[in-house]
């Protein structure tokens, strides 16, 4: 279950060295604090009307307040939680909507390979959207391939939730990889093939006009029927995009209608520890919510599996392979989002786990997909 949040206040008060009866016991009175109902034995607070109680005097009153989880984010408008099926194409190529770039930012640090950043675009309400949707993105320009034409659709996971990063469903965010190509003979970039949309958006200002389409997408719609489910997600480096919604619907956003008390368990490949993404994020939500929330992480540049070799997402899966297929025995759906090159090795050490097991991976899989626990979205 996860925890109410718990406020515990302490005081610390610094005095200077040597006797000074202004300070007197009456400054401090004894309370005795409510915790959910659980009385706790009688603290010393201080009571800062205190004409005692003043710096001017040269005591330093530093304050700090500790909290078991910090309470959530208020969010609007709840209409958003009113539609029945999720919204789909509402924008489509021909007519796409024009959005305004509000943020751009840097997710990665300096050891990191390449580029990744959080994109946030303001739709003003106008492009709803689910957690586990994907946006289209149509660069400006036009398609070289078809000159005259518009270029072609690129496909982004959104990484927030439906209210968006500034809680008020005005916005949507998108984690993107500057595609970069380098020439294999020179080894020099070559701009004329680096990714047209990514390094459009990675490059764009705020107020700059963006057209998009959508939202588009089912298979990774988070499941809420059941708030107390396990998910399990498996992710490699911007396939956090659709993860990032969940986490912060689950664990961030004050959501009347959907109150998490499961299981999130997430599992991020990334190059190094400078290569990690919303890291901040889900480590305050492990501090925050420990019997709900697991995050694994596999660096295969600075890790090595247990053979020696480069720590891969799929190495982790091994690790805790056992617990994995129990809580896919009893219905907890697993999610995979990145590059497409995830799966190959990621299905191979599944399969073997299953065959140590005495069961049939084939068997297995096509029973998850039977019952909806299996989502995969990869590109």
């Amino acid at each position: 279950m996860a925890h109410s949040a718990v406020s515990q206040v302490s005081v610390a008060v610094a005095v200077p060295v040597g006797s000074d009866s202004s300070i007197r016991r009456s400054v401090f009175k004894a309370h005795t604090l409510s915790f959910c109902g659980t009385l706790r034995a009688p603290v010393l607070t201080l009571d800062l009307s205190t004409k005692n109680a003043r710096s001017k005097k040269g005591y330093t009153i530093c304050m700090s307040v500790q909290q078991a989880n910090s309470p959530k984010v208020a969010v609007s408008p709840l209409q958003l939680e009113d539609a029945k099926e999720p919204p789909l194409n509402t924008f489509k190529p021909k007519e796409p909507y024009t959005a305004t770039i509000a943020s751009v930012e840097r997710l990665v640090g300096p050891k990191a390979p390449g580029e990744v950043c959080h994109v946030v675009i303001d739709h003003g309400g106008n492009v709803p959207y689910w957690e586990g949707q994907s946006y289209g993105v149509i660069p400006p320009g036009e398609n070289p391939k078809k000159p005259g034409n518009p270029h072609n659709v690129r496909l982004y996971s959104i990484a927030s939730t439906r209210y968006g990063d500034s809680f008020d469903g005005r916005t949507a965010s998108f984690c993107v990889r500057r595609a970069l190509y380098y020439d294999p003979e020179t080894g020099k970039e070559d701009p004329s093939k680096s990714g047209v949309c990514s390094n459009f958006l990675c490059n764009a200002k705020p107020g700059d006009k963006v057209k998009i389409t959508g939202p588009s997408g089912k298979i990774m719609l988070l499941p809420e029927d059941n708030p107390n489910a396990t998910h399990i997600m498996i992710a490699t480096g911007t396939g956090i995009a659709p993860f990032r919604g969940y986490l912060r619907r689950m664990f961030m956003e004050s959501v009347p209608t959907y109150k998490f008390g499961g299981l999130a368990w997430l599992f991020l490949g990334v190059a190094n520890s400078d290569s990690l993404l919303y890291d901040d994020e889900f480590s305050k939500y492990l501090r925050d919510y420990p019997d709900n929330f697991r995050y694994d992480t596999a660096l295969s540049r600075e890790q090595n599996n247990k053979k020696g070799g480069k720590m891969y997402v799929q190495d982790k899966i091994e690790e805790y392979s056992d617990e994995i297929f129990k809580l896919l025995d009893e219905g907890a759906h697993i999610y995979f989002c990145g590059l497409k090159g995830m799966m190959p090795g990621i299905q191979d050490t599944l399969k073997r786990v299953a065959v140590e097991r005495g069961e049939s991976w084939e068997e297995k899989l096509s029973q998850l997909k039977k019952n909806k626990q299996w989502h995969v979205e990869v590109y």
